[in-house]
């Protein structure tokens, strides 16, 4: 893999790890049809025990069929950022994932991480256990990202 280009801009591999696991929407880009890039934005989970960022979504459709095509891809997100005092622009730290998708198929590991991203996305506990016994969640299908490599950068504005 390259490695960044701008290398006084990077940020630690920790600090990476703490904008994947605060932040809550990332662009997922896969490599469509005809080789076309397709990229959707996305919620998602990063577990840390097994290093891998953990989506959700149909059984079926572009994103599961450019998967099953080819399993590489890239998954982009970024913080809030914060302005310096005094001064206009924003700086913000973004984190770029390359690395390998595949359909996850033990149904204990889909429920525990649909679980905890639930968790991170909704208000309550009840709420997590609501959607969670629907009859929606027979639906779902877990797509994880096994991270291949992974560069953090702090992106001034100015």
């Amino acid at each position: 893999m390259r490695q960044m280009r701008r290398i006084k801009q990077m940020v630690s591999e920790e600090e990476c790890r703490k904008v994947l696991r605060e932040e809550k929407r990332a662009a997922f880009s896969v490599i469509g049809e005809e080789g076309y890039p397709y990229t959707v934005p996305v919620n998602f989970y990063y577990e840390e025990d097994d290093n891998c960022i953990y989506l959700h979504g149909a059984k079926t459709g572009h994103k599961t069929d450019a998967i099953q095509n080819c399993d590489k891809v890239c998954f982009t997100t970024w913080n809030q950022g914060f302005k310096r005092e005094g001064g206009w622009e924003w700086n913000a730290t973004s984190v770029v994932i390359f690395g390998r998708a595949r359909i996850v198929q033990d149904k204990e590991i889909v429920a525990d991480r649909l679980r905890k991203m639930a968790a991170k996305y909704y208000p309550s506990q009840d709420e997590v256990d609501r959607e969670m016994n629907g009859p929606d969640i027979n639906r779902v299908q877990m797509i994880a990202i096994e991270i291949d490599h992974m560069t953090g950068k702090l992106v001034n504005e100015k």
